[in-house]
Parts: C-alpha cells; sequence; structure tokens
C-alpha cells in the first residue's frame, strides 16, 4: 500500500514500515443501504447492523462478537437455484480482508460458528447453504442443476456477490481473499483451485474429499460386507485391539516412541498376527474379522481408470464402526449412489457392485463434485497459494487421497520443487477427522497461509499442539509432504522445537 493519500497518523505507521497492517476504513454509508444494490442474480434479503454481543444467543455461543453489518442474500445463477448466503462485514476493525468458509458433508446451512471465527479475526466474511436445506443428498433427485450449485457454483456465486457487497461497504479496496474448508469443505476449497483460479489468493484445504465418489464406493464396499457378515463385524473391544496392535507394530518407524503411528502408508502391520489359534476370546480376532481389517485396509482399483481407491490407514481403527467407516461416511455413500447416479430413493447398500459402480458414480458425476484435475497451473500462474492438511488417523475421509492427489499434481508438474512455492500438504500423525484424536491436531492453518500470500514466507512447517482438558501437553512440527517430523535425540518428545522437518 503506498504511503499517500492516507491520515497523518496512517502515514508516520507507513513510514515506520507498517503499512501491510493498517486497517482499512468503513465507508460511512448505512449498512441497510445495501440492500439497494442491483447485482446479477441476487436478491439480498436482509440488512442489518448486529452490535457487538448481540447476535442471537440461540444459535450458539456468540456473545463476543464485535458489531458487524449482517447481509443475507439469496443466489439464484440457473432457473433451479435457490442459494442462500450470509455476507458479516464488521463495521470497525475490518482487517482489509475476506474470508470464505466451507461446508461439510451434504449439509445445507449457512455455517454461523465458522463466520463467528473469521469475524473474530477482522474478516468480512460468508457462508452460503450450497443451495439446499438439510443434511441428504435429496436435493438432488430430478435436480441437476441444484447438484452443480451444491458441487462448485455455489461456492463461486457467493465470491462473486461477496466481492461486490465488500466493494460497496468500505471505502477501501479488498487487498486479500482466501477460502478456508475441511471435509466436504475441503473438497469445496479444491474445486475452487482447479475450477476458478482467480476467485481466492489463498486456500486452506483440510481434509478435502477430493475423490467424493470414490469415498462414497469405498464406505459402501464395506458397509455391504458387514451388512451381509455380522460375525465379520468389529465391536469396539476388536477395534481397540487392532488399533494397539498397529501401534505397536508401526509406532517406532518414525524414530520415536510416542504412541503415534507417524508413517502409517509405510506401516506393514499385518492383522493375521491377531488371528485365534481356535475359538475366539478377548484378546483375537476369528479369521473373518481379519479379513474385515483387510478390507479396510486395503485400496481395491477403480477398473475403469486403473486409480486406487483409497481405504483407510493403521491408526484409525478407533474412529471405526461396527459396519467399517463411519456413519457419516457410509450415510453420504448411500445418499451418492441413491439420489446422484441411481436416482431411486429405494435403492439399497445390498445392491452396491464395486467393479460397476465405481465407474457408474465417475460417469455420473462429470467433474462436478470431484475435485481430482491435478492441473493447478492457472491458480500457481496467478500467484496462488494452497495448504493442505489431512489426519494419519482420519476415519472418515482416507489420508492416503490426499498424498495420491498430491502425487498426481507432482507428476503433472514434474516435480515437487515446480510446485512447493505454491502447494504444500501436511500430514498431522494421530490426528482424525479434521481435528481430535491422540496427536497433535490444532494449529493455525490460516495465519500460515496469511504470512505465505501476504510476506512471501513459505510454511516450512506448522506446528500443532495436542490438549488434555485445554492444556497443551504436547506439540510437534507438521511438516511439508513427504516430509516428516524427525527427533533430534534430545529434550522432551513431547515439544515441537525438539523436532525438524526431514525428507523420508
Amino acid at each position: 500500500m503506498p504511503c499517500q493519500n492516507i491520515t497523518r497518523w496512517s502515514a508516520v505507521l507507513c513510514l515506520l514500515g507498517y503499512a501491510p497492517f493498517l486497517v482499512a476504513q468503513q465507508s460511512p454509508q448505512a449498512c441497510e443501504t445495501l440492500s439497494a444494490l442491483d447485482l446479477a442474480n441476487v436478491e439480498i434479503t436482509l440488512t442489518e447492523i448486529v452490535g457487538a454481543g448481540e447476535f442471537d444467543a440461540a444459535r450458539g455461543n456468540f456473545g463476543s462478537l464485535p458489531e458487524f453489518c449482517r447481509v443475507a442474500a439469496t443466489l439464484t445463477p440457473s432457473s433451479d437455484s435457490d442459494i442462500k448466503m450470509e455476507l458479516w462485514l464488521p463495521t470497525r476493525g475490518w482487517n482489509g480482508k475476506y474470508l470464505a468458509v466451507g461446508n461439510g458433508a451434504f449439509t445445507g446451512n449457512v455455517r454461523h460458528t465458522a463466520l463467528s471465527l473469521a469475524l473474530s479475526r477482522g474478516y468480512a466474511t460468508s457462508s452460503t447453504d450450497t443451495g439446499h436445506l438439510g443434511n441428504t443428498a435429496s436435493f438432488g433427485l430430478g435436480h441437476p442443476e441444484k447438484i452443480i450449485d451444491f458441487g462448485w457454483r455455489s461456492v463461486h456465486e457467493m465470491n462473486v456477490a461477496s466481492k461486490q457487497l465488500i466493494a460497496a461497504f468500505y471505502d477501501d479496496g479488498l487487498r486479500y481473499s482466501y477460502f478456508t474448508g475441511c471435509s466436504a469443505g475441503g473438497r469445496q476449497a479444491m474445486k475452487e483451485a482447479q475450477r476458478f483460479p482467480d476467485d481466492f489468493d489463498g486456500i486452506v484445504a483440510g481434509a478435502p474429499g477430493a475423490d467424493w465418489t470414490g469415498r462414497a464406493a469405498a464406505s459402501l464396499r464395506i458397509a455391504k460386507y458387514l451388512q451381509a457378515n455380522e460375525s465379520a463385524r468389529l465391536s469396539a473391544a476388536d477395534r481397540e485391539l487392532v488399533y494397539a496392535a498397529a501401534v505397536a507394530s508401526c509406532d517406532a518407524d518414525d524414530g520415536v516412541v510416542d504412541g503415534l503411528i507417524g508413517k502409517p502408508a509405510q506401516c506393514d502391520f499385518d492383522p493375521s498376527v491377531l488371528q485365534c489359534g481356535s475359538g475366539s476370546s478377548a484378546s483375537c480376532l476369528t479369521s473373518e474379522q481379519v479379513n474385515t481389517v483387510k478390507m479396510i485396509y486395503s485400496s481395491p482399483v477403480n477398473p475403469a481408470t486403473g486409480r486406487a481407491i483409497t481405504g483407510l490407514l493403521p491408526g484409525s481403527e478407533m474412529g471405526w464402526t461396527d459396519l467399517g467407516w463411519t456413519n457419516s461416511a457410509r450415510a453420504t455413500g448411500l445418499d451418492q449412489y441413491r439420489y446422484l447416479v441411481y436416482g431411486d430413493e429405494e435403492w439399497t447398500i445390498d445392491r452396491f457392485n464395486f467393479n460397476s459402480d465405481i465407474s457408474r458414480a465417475e460417469q455420473a458425476d462429470s467433474d462436478t463434485l470431484n475435485a481430482l484435475d491435478p492441473d493447478l497451473s492457472k491458480f500457481f500462474d496467478n500467484g496462488g497459494k494452497l495448504i493442505s492438511y489431512h489426519g494419519w488417523s482420519d476415519p472418515q475421509i482416507s489420508p492416503a487421497n490426499a498424498t495420491q492427489y498430491y502425487q498426481s499434481v507432482v507428476d503433472t508438474f514434474g516435480s515437487r520443487d515446480v510446485i512447493h512455492d505454491s502447494y504444500r500438504l501436511f500430514m498431522a500423525p494421530g490426528m482424525g477427522h479434521c481435528a481430535g484424536g491422540p496427536g497433535p491436531n490444532s494449529f493455525d492453518s490460516l495465519s500460515a497461509l496469511e504470512s505465505w500470500v501476504e510476506q512471501g514466507t513459505a510454511p516450512d512447517s506448522i506446528t500443532a499442539v495436542h490438549r488434555t482438558n485445554g492444556e497443551v501437553d504436547r506439540s510437534r512440527p507438521l511438516c511439508p509432504f513427504p516430509e516428516v517430523a524427525v527427533y533430534d535425540g534430545s529434550g522432551s518428545i513431547d515439544v515441537a522445537e525438539n523436532f525438524m522437518c526431514r525428507a523420508p
């Protein structure tokens, strides 16, 4: 920002080198007048000033929010579109930036909690219901335009409308725009980088469900087997047994025994070691149960494309259910086939056939929900920065999905070095789906992205912490894949400073 046309105090700050941190000034234009804006395919349905601490407490714990202008709108890019969105604009202390937030699963709702976090950091921020209400894919039955809205159009249209509203509300121009999301929000993030490389300067894609149809097939493949073979199911105690054995087998592979599997993709744990000699007991598994574990770990190949449909990895067992993957993964998979592949509300899991249905799902999707295009050249050429992260112990979306996609981008560009200044993937040992788990699982990826985009400081590591009862009891650097955190041999293994990122 040039040191001109600013206040005397701002000029002093600029001369001292603090120009990047100047607070943009708001327009005197009243929040309510935004409703008079004439925007293509946008109907503004609400504009109101929400006082500090006054956002409806019935929606959650929002008591500490600063004053903001709340805008609600309906977007209609197609004749069958009905996309709801909200944009929250801080009336004071705007940081000059915009942050769009993502969704989860098939959810159709504006995410007020995510908006509140962004607003608290000084962002103008928006969220969309993706064009429908509820948490199923029933909206797509007979409504192809709504499927497109959910797949990618709602986020893009929200971004376009939000930037127009921001320009009308503030005197100073927008400096940076970001997107952050996890799970389905991570899929949205990847879709933005692939399809709309100009929308955002920086993107955080957490546990991205980029292989949406693949995850659906993987979860249903296991669920079908276990529905028909009750004796092959794993109880909570069985899953705990497998988890303990996997950790005991592979914990030390990363050079430190800390109760975590740092290299699960290289873990050679064979669940057959748990098979009972005769009969069964609490400390062993039947042959059928061993087969279940092997199935969940396995990554069968899509016969039409030759691409592996990634299974779950050792260390994820505590998140499994009696029907394999998480309930959410199974429900999302069922909805995918019921409403979006076969268009049959009566379709059931027992009718699933992996070899034929995985291909049929990809053909039906036609790159609408899947976010697997490895050519990010336009995003990179625009200066875009992409941070992705995934928990190695994720039981809902296979972490191998993230590494597989990353490798496809490396292959497309020729080497890791070519993409390293634009795209970095951070894998978190012992972390579950988006958060949780025994490993360090809390970290600030957004600040790392801001530093990368705004100051050119690429994240060579991101410090993650684990908390018990609110107290930090372990920290660890997350390293840009394929690097791993290596203990330097001195000090506590629960302190991040005693680790360094090294190539495997």
